[in-house]
């Protein structure tokens, strides 16, 4: 008995290990340390090579509805299709993060580099606004904002949706 509990203890350090190095030598490990104050920002913890840049996101939503009423920002939904489907901002179009390489020839063509572009998920625990924004600006595009509060917050306030 004190000998399976020896090699189990054995087996569980060389696991935890193995773990280790297989996280730091991945270029998309799993961060150490995350942002977990919600009213700091997006939660979340990032890879080592995500860093949410925080001079683009919008902590107001009255904010966003302010620039929405302007209308000459395009809103972004970095959410899926079937959640965009369920319902998005009013005048939003879909972009989903996971799709970008699939979309991003014919969104290019109808929405020039210098549109503004304000872009949103499912609020401050969804990461795909700030995986999208990064993907756009790496494209070319330079006004980019991020709502990070997403849909449930703009449907929370009672703002127009579709």
């Amino acid at each position: 008995m004190k000998k399976t509990v020896k090699e189990a203890v054995y087996l569980l350090l060389s696991a935890c290990i193995i773990a280790v190095i297989i996280n730091v030598a991945s270029p998309v490990g799993i961060a150490w340390v995350g942002q977990w104050n919600p009213s700091e920002g997006v939660v979340g913890a990032k890879t080592k090579n995500d860093v949410d840049n925080p001079r683009i996101e919008i902590n107001d939503i009255d904010i966003a509805r302010q620039i929405h009423e302007r209308g000459q920002t395009l809103f972004v939904d970095a959410r899926t299709k079937d959640a965009y489907a369920e319902g998005h901002v009013k005048g939003a179009i879909s972009l989903p993060v996971g799709e970008f390489d699939l979309k991003i020839d014919a969104f290019s063509d109808r929405y020039l580099l210098d549109q503004p572009i304000i872009v949103y998920c499912s609020g401050r625990s969804c990461e795909d606004g700030h995986r999208l924004s990064e993907k756009l600006i790496d494209f070319g595009y330079d006004k980019i904002r991020v709502m990070i509060d997403g849909f449930p917050g703009w449907q929370a306030k009672g703002f127009p949706i579709e």
